[in-house]
């Protein structure tokens, strides 16, 4: 496994229905090889595919046609009809797979197929909740929160009485936004919700090579007990001595060591999720950043301590953002593309970027609107992928480089990142101008190389340098960029 992975999520419900329609295919074993050999050519290493488990399509009436997701459809799918609504992924009935996509059987020989390609599969686990009807209630109930006949006669929205066995539970929520209405929370301090939560890590070890973990900070104690403190003291519930995910890590990673966990973490808690065990998790907050700051906020950012930036996952669209295009624009969208890509941690693509695709889709459609791809869009990262899937960018050391004004008065230095990467003989240097305006900067080379000249080869714009070591020693390596530019040098 590589340091520094490229992943690419896939919202594999509606790839899948649109691709056996197309292909004529009843099942994910039927999917040539070609399909996943293609991914690997483009560097990528780990295949995310989101939403592959059971759900409860007979509650989708229930759930899913509230008026704020009516305005999501009617603005993603103007033609949407009912049957377009399949639910959300995020709320299963169990870690099942989704008979529409074929048997347990069938996931299992699509992971044969990966391996053989080099790929990696992830899979959604979802610890906080399962759906508000699932068939657990019924087998497991003890593994959810409870509520009482107060709270929901206060509180009609967070309780719910199950109609499959007429008691109360709790939907699944975050503190700081309204119950999930199509969820019933999972109570992580009952011993035996975390018993079942282990069980079913350990059976996704046979058919998956690690789990992105939904909301995973949820679990934290901490976290659970300042959303769930009044619930939790009526059921006389005990706080743990050690944190779930701790125990669950430890537990799977017995079994299997090279099981991938990924953690959907905010709030700050980011590092602690790595401490606790957490192979990677997300870094929303360097994805704020590039939205809304600029490069001396971006460049603070990347100045943080090394265990986190080589744990953080990068990215600038996934199924809970907007589409990179349509927030950024093409070229900042391009910028920030580069720059995630050019940094320590995983890359994390979503699918349609690549192509420049505009409309972020709810996940309770199962179908999307026609897009024509944006041949620019699809061009540079073609051009992007083949450089940051080099094992220099995998493996290799990064650094953050100082960059200096190329004239005493002039501060446009401050918008150009610069950014080294070295593996064994070889450097790369990657400048990145993240504004609106032709920026400059001047750059000292690092030590002596030993040769007379330097050659850098612009590898994402085809062109190519020839400098005198010695004046860049004196002066400095003189870049100039464009708004939202970059170069990408192989250093010769």
């Amino acid at each position: 496994m590589v340091n520094y992975p490229i992943i690419y999520q896939i919202n594999f419900r509606v790839w899948f229905k649109g691709y056996k329609t197309k292909k004529g295919i009843s099942s994910v074993r039927d999917i040539p090889v070609s399909t996943w050999l293609e991914f690997k050519q483009k560097g990528i290493d780990i295949i995310w595919l989101m939403g592959v488990w059971k759900t409860v399509p007979s509650s989708v009436k229930k759930y899913c046609f509230e008026s704020g997701l009516i305005n999501e459809y009617d603005n993603a799918l103007p033609d949407w009809k009912e049957e377009d609504v399949i639910g959300s992924p995020y709320a299963i009935d169990s870690y099942t797979f989704n008979p529409e996509l074929g048997s347990d059987e069938d996931l299992k020989e699509l992971k044969s197929v990966l391996d053989k390609q080099g790929l990696k599969l992830v899979l959604d686990f979802i610890p906080n909740h399962f759906h508000a009807d699932s068939s657990l209630i019924e087998s497991n109930s003890d593994i959810f929160l409870p509520g009482t006949d107060e709270m929901l006669v206060k509180d009609g929205h967070t309780f719910y009485r199950s109609e499959i066995d007429n008691n109360i539970y709790c939907h699944g929520r975050d503190p700081y936004f309204p119950a999930w209405q199509d969820t019933i929370q999972i109570n992580f301090f009952h011993p035996e919700a975390r018993k079942f939560l282990t069980e079913q890590l350990l059976r996704l070890t046979e058919f998956c090579d690690g789990v992105r973990c939904d909301m995973a900070m949820l679990a934290l104690a901490k976290v659970f007990e300042n959303t769930w403190g009044e619930v939790l003291k009526t059921v006389s519930a005990h706080k743990p001595e050690k944190e779930f995910w701790q125990d669950a890590i430890r537990t799977v990673k017995e079994k299997r060591n090279d099981f991938l966990f990924i953690g959907e973490a905010y709030w700050n808690t980011e590092l602690t999720m790595q401490k606790i065990g957490f192979d990677f998790t997300y870094d929303k907050s360097l994805y704020d950043k590039l939205l809304n700051e600029k490069a001396p906020s971006i460049r603070e950012h990347l100045r943080a301590g090394k265990l986190f930036q080589q744990k953080s996952i990068r990215f600038i669209e996934n199924h809970d953002e907007k589409r990179a295009v349509s927030v950024f624009g093409l070229e900042r969208s391009k910028s920030a593309a580069n720059i995630i890509s050019s940094v320590m941690g995983a890359k994390l693509f979503f699918h349609g970027q690549f192509e420049g695709k505009k409309v972020k889709l709810p996940v309770q459609l199962g179908r999307e609107p026609i897009e024509q791809a944006d041949e620019n869009c699809a061009q540079f990262y073609n051009k992007l992928l083949k450089i940051v899937s080099l094992e220099i960018f995998k493996n290799g050391e990064w650094l953050l480089i100082e960059n200096f004004p190329s004239w005493e008065e002039d501060l446009t230095y401050k918008n150009i990142l610069c950014l080294s990467w070295r593996y064994m003989s070889d450097e790369w240097l990657v400048t990145i101008n993240y504004s609106d305006s032709i920026s400059s900067c001047r750059i000292f080379p690092d030590g002596d190389l030993g040769n007379e000249y330097i050659q850098l080869d612009d590898e994402l714009n085809s062109k190519y340098y020839r400098r005198n070591y010695s004046d860049l020693q004196r002066i400095g390596l003189y870049i100039e960029l464009k708004p939202y530019s970059s170069h990408m040098f192989k250093v010769c």
